[in-house]
């Protein structure tokens, strides 16, 4: 049996729910939805962590996989700190954890996975490369877009998706949720070419 981990990144508390920096957090929160698995405090992680071992009515993974999702409960910036414990604890290699995130240089409806790579300014990113010691993961990476004008993009991405965009932004965590899926049953060659768009 292997175990995957799948990080979504974004900031505890309700003031952060609906920000373009969260949409990991809401990625993750999709895929425990169709796991039927619940969110719980792990000892000592400083995450919230939903546990799955997938049958094969599951997520499609080979039966006895196990599925770790979690959501760090350290700022954006700390990431690192959960991963790093969770991928010790778990005993899970680079070439087995996902991490979904929101991405400036993506439009919104965009999507992109990868494995590996440079942070591009991602604070989460630089954190989870410090405490993991690689960037040799995968990525899922949603768009946020750029923003508008001369606004900055720290208040950008911790600004909140407007109400008229609420409808299209649940396609696109399912769509997100489903190119996880696609990566860890399929690999990311298969995955991309259904998801990269």
């Amino acid at each position: 049996m292997s175990t995957w981990l799948l990080v979504g990144l974004g900031n505890p508390g309700p003031e952060y729910e609906w920000t373009r920096h969260n949409v990991g957090f809401m990625t993750a929160d999709e895929l425990a939805r169709r796991a039927r698995a619940s969110f719980s405090s792990a000892r000592g992680m400083r995450a919230g962590v939903a546990e799955t071992v997938i049958s094969v009515t599951g997520l499609g993974i080979p039966p006895g996989d196990k599925l770790v999702i979690a959501k760090p409960r350290t700022y954006m910036n700390e990431s690192g700190v959960a991963v790093g414990k969770l991928a010790s604890f778990h005993k899970v290699a680079p070439d087995h954890i996902v991490v979904v995130h929101d991405e400036l240089d993506l439009d919104f409806g965009q999507l992109r996975l990868k494995q590996g790579g440079g942070d591009n300014g991602h604070n989460g990113l630089k954190s989870i490369r410090a405490h993991l010691h690689t960037g040799d993961y995968f990525r899922v990476r949603i768009g946020i877009g750029r923003p508008p004008g001369r606004q900055d993009p720290v208040d950008y991405v911790l600004g909140t998706f407007p109400g008229a965009m609420r409808e299209d932004l649940a396609v696109e965590i399912g769509r997100a949720a489903d190119a996880c899926e696609a990566l860890v049953t399929e690999g990311l060659a298969s995955a991309q070419n259904r998801f990269n768009s």
